[in-house]
Formats: C-alpha cells, sequence, structure tokens
C-alpha cells in the first residue's frame, strides 16, 4: 500500500469530520442537558462508532458481494438524506418539547426523556454514512483485506478523535459563552441549533 493512500485516507477523514453535524448536536445536547464531561465523551465515542461503523459493514458487504462502489456511493447518498431529515425532525421535536417545558415552567427530572433523546441521536449517528470512506475501502481492497481493515481503522480512529475534540471544545465554549439565564431556554435553544444543522448539511450536501 501506498504512502499516498495513507495520507489520502487521513486527509479526507480529517476534513470530513469537520463537518457540523459530527459534532455540533453533541455539544449542544450535552449542554441542555448538562452532561459530565465523561458522559459526553462516552457518548461521543459511542455515535462516532455507529457513523463508521455502519459504513464499514455496507463497504465490506459491497465488497464481498461484488457490488460497485458507484452504487455503493449512491445508497450513502439516500442514507445521508435520510440521516438529515431525521436530524431536521429530532431538533424540530426537542425544541417544541423545550418550549413547552419554558410555558409549564417545569423543573423536573426527565431521566427517561433523556434516555431516549440520546439513544435517538445514536441512531441518527449510525444511519449518518461517512461517504468517504467506501471509495478508500475500494482502494485498499487492490492490496487485500488486511489493508482495508487498516484504512478501516485509521479513517474511524480519525474521525472519533476529531469528534471528540470539537464536541469538547464547542461544549466548553457554550459552558463559558452562556450565562445561567440562558439555562431556561437550552432545551428550545438545542432542538433549534440541531434541526438548523441539519438543514444546513442537506442544503450544501456535506
Amino acid at each position: 500500500m501506498t504512502e499516498t493512500i495513507l495520507l489520502s485516507t487521513i486527509a479526507v477523514a480529517f476534513f470530513h469530520s469537520l463537518a457540523p453535524d459530527h459534532w455540533m448536536p453533541l455539544a449542544v445536547l450535552a449542554k441542555s442537558q448538562k452532561w459530565s464531561i465523561p458522559r459526553l465523551i462516552g457518548i461521543t465515542i459511542l455515535t462516532g462508532l455507529g457513523h463508521v461503523g455502519s459504513s464499514i459493514v455496507l463497504g465490506a458487504c459491497g465488497i464481498i458481494l461484488g457490488i460497485t462502489v458507484t452504487n455503493l456511493t449512491d445508497i450513502e447518498s439516500s442514507r445521508g438524506a435520510v440521516s438529515g431529515l431525521l436530524l431536521i425532525g429530532f431538533g424540530i421535536a426537542y425544541g417544541i418539547w423545550g418550549l413547552k417545558q419554558i410555558r409549564q415552567h417545569s423543573h423536573k427530572k426527565f431521566t427517561a426523556h433523556k434516555t431516549f433523546t440520546v439513544w435517538t441521536l445514536v441512531l441518527i449517528f449510525v444511519l449518518g454514512p461517512c461517504e468517504a470512506l467506501i471509495p478508500i475501502m475500494f482502494l485498499g481492497v487492490q492490496y487485500g483485506w488486511k489493508e482495508v481493515w487498516l484504512l478501516s481503522f485509521l479513517f474511524s480512529a480519525i474521525t472519533i478523535s476529531m469528534m471528540l475534540v470539537q464536541t469538547i471544545v464547542a461544549y466548553k465554549g457554550l459552558q463559558f459563552l452562556l450565562s445561567e439565564k440562558f439555562e431556561h431556554w437550552a432545551h428550545a435553544t438545542c432542538g433549534f441549533v440541531i434541526a438548523c444543522t441539519g438543514v444546513l448539511i442537506m442544503v450544501l450536501g456535506i
């Protein structure tokens, strides 16, 4: 395997991970639900594994079954559209729920609701494709399966690491910039930001 492929994998994973849907939903949800840093790290890793893992499974199945990279890319694009719509829907639903809490002046703890929102976000990340990963896997297969797994691991490690760094930085930034008065609007604002992130991703096609 050439150094060019390795360097390309690193570069593609890095720039792919800069897209706001990789970190913004996690950061604002963590802020609104007051997650601890360890909890934020754990959930980010889980969503990252789901995000890259689903594409690795799809890519491996495509290679085994002899499906062309073009067809798989089309499938990934369709998954991207679905995950984008789900992200928008999730944001709107969470925002409406947040507005209801403001109107009701509710200060109760919603443990079940928090758990549901986390797993919903994880599912959206699983459905969200790593479109750039599958062509890289097809490049690696000409050298053997060992290289396919190596490239997949390298891409995944960089993607998840970038997600962690960006999510934590954004979360810390939100804690620093937003006062305690914001807490009243935290859930509603979180939903709005997540929905806007979904719209941005669909419009830009990233």
